[in-house]
């Protein structure tokens, strides 16, 4: 018989009571974890994950500052900034970014080049949540298109810029230069935290050299965000400081005039007022279009620029490197009578041609019958080289580059042309540095009628031009007339001491009696108002006075027999012609220097392009001019 069990309900009364308290406990420390967590988090750590959330909705965003614009002598606008829309693309708001492109491809036209460049500018971003652009000045309908379909697309936003633009173009690229993409080799060297939210940076010319004046200061903003990172407000802003604007003593409508004077040749022109030091005119031909470079040139494009056998790009004005011939004859007539090499009266029989010792090489004259009686002024006048081989071969290199040096040859002077190069002003120490040799008599000779080892720009010229215009005295030469101050009392220009004392100015070319300036003045008065003046057809029917030298500087040694044969020779192996000048000569308001490359000669090619421009500057005639004879090289 089986025994049955009685059920003990009073054990499973025990049994139950210690399993809910064991679930009780257990519940009660689980929520006691967790109240101490969510108190851990909400109360310890508040601050922490309070930024954090922050960050995840509030960013802090640069605002670029609006570049300074740049006007001429006149108030007209030569740089400008316009309005453009960009789309660009947020790397921390996208999970694959070729097929954020892809998307967009099928909305607007993104080129190859585009996408290229959009992953280097992603490689150089500079700080998180810095957006980048991938396609520049978007349409109306292109932006709309983006905008409609924004919610397929995080991370891509349109955004508005302002870019550089030049109104005139190619007419002031030389002086001007032109802004560009911020670059990797640009990094290096700027500043990440004023140049913040900056794309665009000064490359060439006045844009570069003023650059810490015209970028501003960049200002801040603390904007909301949504979860694909697009601004939903803002919540605090500190406005940038825009750069300033500046003035220069260029002169567009000089400056437009002398281009089209030079218009289908190789040439440069800088034009100075004496008064002032003030850059009028400066003028490299052929010529680019800057606006090509802001956003960004083709390969295409820069390619042909690269490859034009007439070097665009290459501005002359400032970095061609020129035989000077016979325009520095009037500085080697001042170093011989004021070193006392000979008296001012020093007179000469020209036969044609000089030697050194007898029997030996003859230097030859470009008239080969000579001159005769020559004395300084008639050698000015004339362009005697037999009387600058003779005083040459008596002072030696020392005294002509010493005056060289005093009238800002063999360095830069000018304050704000940053690629300017300096040339060759020759010395025995330099021939013996380079060459390893030394210096010999030839040499003076040679160099006496600016020839040989001596290499000049168009600006140094044209700055000699003027500091003879104002008998020796300095004033330096620059293009800024001023940064512009707007109040509400009207505008004024001042001058940034730190920048403009930046650039020592040489000393006044102090002689040792100032009547010894009258020979050399008159002298550069008869080339074009003298009877026999190598450029006397350039003066008939000119309404003011004016003082010039005319030069022909060889670009390939002369034949045995001295002849020059421009019809033997290749075009771009024809001398190269110059001029340097100043008018009026008793109360200068113009300097300048014409370099024509392969133009033949001086007073027959460069003297009639300056009388035009001087015409236009002094008598207001910006007409056509009509061709002015030929005169003697």
């Amino acid at each position: 018989m089986q025994q049955e069990t009685i059920k003990d309900y009073s054990q499973d009364s025990r049994i139950f009571k210690l399993r809910a308290i064991l679930a009780l406990t257990l519940v009660t420390l689980a929520f006691a974890v967790l109240l101490g967590r969510v108190y851990f988090l909400q109360v310890v750590e508040h601050d922490r994950y309070a930024a954090i959330s922050d960050r995840n909705r509030v960013q802090l965003q640069p605002v670029p500052p609006r570049r300074g614009l740049i006007y001429d002598r006149n108030g007209i606008l030569l740089a400008d900034n316009q309005p453009t829309f960009s789309v660009t693309l947020l790397r921390e708001e996208i999970a694959n970014i070729d097929d954020t492109i892809d998307a967009l491809s099928e909305l607007i036209e993104i080129s190859e080049r585009d996408v290229e460049r959009f992953k280097q500018r992603l490689q150089q971003r500079r700080r998180p949540y810095e957006s980048v652009p991938l396609r520049f000045r978007l349409t109306e309908e292109e932006i709309a298109k983006i905008s409609v379909n924004y919610h397929d697309l995080p991370g891509v936003q349109v955004e508005a810029d302002l870019i550089r633009y030049y109104p005139h173009g190619a007419s002031v690229v030389h002086a001007l230069g032109y802004v560009g993409r911020i670059n990797e080799q640009d990094l290096q060297s700027l500043d990440p935290v004023k140049y913040a939210g900056t794309n665009y940076v000064g490359k060439l010319g006045i844009e570069r050299f003023y650059e810490p004046i015209l970028h501003g200061e960049v200002g801040s903003r603390k904007v909301e965000t949504n979860a694909r990172g697009r601004v939903l407000r803002v919540l605090e802003q500190n406005d940038p400081t825009p750069g300033a604007d500046i003035q220069l003593s260029l002169d567009l409508r000089l400056q437009e005039f002398t281009e089209k004077t030079l218009e289908g040749k190789r040439a440069s022109v800088v034009a100075l007022d004496p008064q002032t030091g003030g850059i009028l005119a400066l003028v490299s031909t052929p010529t680019y279009d800057p606006n090509q470079f802001v956003m960004g040139i083709s390969t295409a494009d820069y390619r042909a620029l690269q490859e034009d056998i007439d070097i665009p790009l290459f501005n002359r004005a400032v970095r061609g490197g020129y035989k000077a011939g016979s325009t520095l004859k009037p500085i080697f007539g001042l170093a011989a009578i004021d070193s006392g090499t000979v008296r001012p009266d020093y007179t000469i029989w020209d036969p044609g041609y000089y030697q050194i010792t007898p029997g030996g090489r003859k230097y030859r004259d470009w008239r080969r019958g000579g001159h005769g009686r020559v004395n300084l002024p008639i050698a000015i006048a004339q362009s005697v080289n037999t009387w600058y081989y003779d005083v040459g071969h008596r002072m030696g290199n020392e005294p002509m580059a010493r005056y060289l040096r005093k009238f800002g040859f063999g360095q830069v002077t000018a304050l704000d042309t940053p690629e300017a190069i300096v040339g060759v002003l020759p010395t025995a120490e330099w021939k013996r540095a380079t060459l390893n040799e030394p210096w010999y008599p030839g040499d003076s000779v040679n160099m006496s009628i600016g020839q040989g080892y001596l290499v000049v720009t168009p600006i140094q010229l044209a700055i000699a031009a003027k500091v003879l215009a104002n008998r020796g005295e300095w004033r330096q030469p620059r293009l800024l007339k001023g940064v512009l101050d707007r109040t509400e009392e009207g505008e004024r220009l001042s001058l940034p001491e730190d920048i403009v004392n930046s650039r020592p100015v040489p000393e006044n070319v102090e002689v040792n009696d100032p009547r010894y300036w009258d020979p050399i003045i008159k002298g550069m008065v008869d080339v074009v108002h003298g009877p026999t003046g190598t450029a006397r057809r350039v003066g008939q029917g000119m309404q003011y006075q004016m003082a010039s030298k005319t030069g022909t500087a060889q670009v390939v040694a002369l034949p045995d027999d001295g002849r020059y044969k421009p019809e033997e020779l290749s075009e771009r192996n024809r001398d190269h012609a110059l001029f340097i000048a100043f008018a009026p000569v008793d109360d200068p308001q113009i300097a300048l220097a014409v370099v024509v490359e392969n133009g033949g000669g001086g007073s027959s090619v460069a003297a009639p392009i300056a009388r035009q421009i001087m015409d236009a500057w002094l008598l207001d005639e910006y007409g056509e001019e009509e061709e002015l004879g030929d005169g003697e090289s």
